[in-house]
């Protein structure tokens, strides 16, 4: 049997507040296999997104740890596992986080700068081209729509093939019509990669998409979690 893509052993997060410590996440255990979805579900100030973080080895956990493909994230340094980021994981998020000083085709060749490629402007112009973006390349994320803004997101993600896509309510601040595009264009790119996707949505529809449905109550994942049908 091969290897989980994500292995999520035991994780518990805690912070201290006026009150004294408060348990975000409580011993969360779960598996994905290469090429699932999975959706994370629950109320707000669930834990939710701290659990995306952690995923992606950008906080920390207080107890147990985190492999991606093996790799057990938090026996690293810092350094390492922004390595292991950049090799391995795609990020969307509810606020786009483009670079407000690139164009569209400049944000979405620089992961592939990054990583030292030589064909980044040709690979980023083609991926726009794929998410319907073609005719903006030249185009300042200020001059373009909330949609078009979360394509270049989406562009961005994909162009390094990451094994994981990682999404924090991605059609969060999109409204429906445009969310639904988004959402579809995300589901198509990751059926063609073949990449892992793990997103926070608090759609009961986009969630119903998913292989799997995690749900996590008041820190704890839900041992009636449901595999999607």
């Amino acid at each position: 049997m091969s290897e989980p893509i994500i292995a999520v052993e035991r994780v518990t997060k805690q912070v201290r507040d006026a009150s004294g410590p408060l348990t975000i996440l409580h011993e969360i255990e779960f598996t994905l296999e290469a090429r699932q979805s999975a959706a994370i579900v629950g109320a707000s100030g669930s834990g939710k997104s701290t659990l995306l973080s952690i995923i992606a080895g950008l906080d920390t956990p207080t107890s147990g740890t985190v492999k991606l493909a093996g790799i057990d994230l938090f026996a690293l340094g810092e350094d390492e596992r922004a390595a292991v980021r950049a090799q391995k994981l795609g990020f969307v998020f509810q606020s786009f986080q483009l670079l407000a000083n690139l164009t569209a085709l400049e944000n979405v060749m620089l992961p592939l700068e990054l990583q030292g490629r030589h064909d980044a402007r040709e690979r980023a112009t083609e991926m726009l081209g794929r998410v319907g973006l073609g005719e903006r390349l030249r185009h300042y994320p200020r001059v373009l729509s909330g949609g078009e803004q979360q394509r270049v997101a989406l562009a961005r993600a994909f162009v390094v093939h990451p094994a994981v896509l990682l999404a924090d309510e991605p059609t969060g601040s999109l409204d429906f019509a445009t969310g639904e595009k988004v959402m579809e264009l995300m589901f198509e790119l990751n059926r063609e990669a073949g990449t892992t996707l793990v997103l926070v949505t608090h759609d009961r529809g986009i969630a119903g998409r998913c292989d799997r449905q995690l749900r996590i109550e008041a820190g704890r994942l839900d041992v009636g979690e449901q595999l999607a049908m």
